[in-house]
């Protein structure tokens, strides 16, 4: 894995926190597209869980938060646009498809290049693939 070390006096970025019906469901799916384990829940029942993230060492991480009315975002447009979405790089764009579908990510029916390729998670954030260089 890369070392993530921050730049001179700058911030680094600690983690991206998606909001969610089901932290644990949402953590999983990732889980899945990315190889990264999520954090183990010690004492507490999943009913308990409003926060939980992946567990990557010395990088950014995601985490999830519960969100009780939680609203799919729109995209590409739309009454409730994202506010934001994650790009992953892959060697190969049709094979990390199949791994993200596999996962239980949903193709967008709007696909505006052809470098890169967006999905829905789960709860409806949109993502990308883009292929590595």
């Amino acid at each position: 894995m890369t070392n993530c070390p921050p730049v001179g006096g700058w911030p680094r970025l600690q983690l991206f926190a998606l909001d969610c019906p089901d932290p644990l469901e949402l953590a999983a799916f990732y889980s899945r597209v990315t190889g990264f384990p999520v954090e183990p829940l010690g004492d507490f029942t999943a009913d308990d869980v409003h926060w939980i993230e992946l567990v990557v060492e010395g990088c950014s991480t995601l985490a999830f938060q519960k969100v009780e009315h939680y609203v799919t975002p729109t995209w590409p447009e739309g009454a409730i646009p994202q506010q934001a979405h994650l790009d992953f790089t892959v060697p190969d764009l049709d094979a990390g498809e199949a791994h993200v579908l596999l996962a239980g990510a949903t193709k967008a029916a709007f696909q505006p290049g052809e470098d890169f390729r967006v999905y829905l998670d789960p709860v409806g954030h949109p993502f990308c693939l883009v292929k590595s260089n």
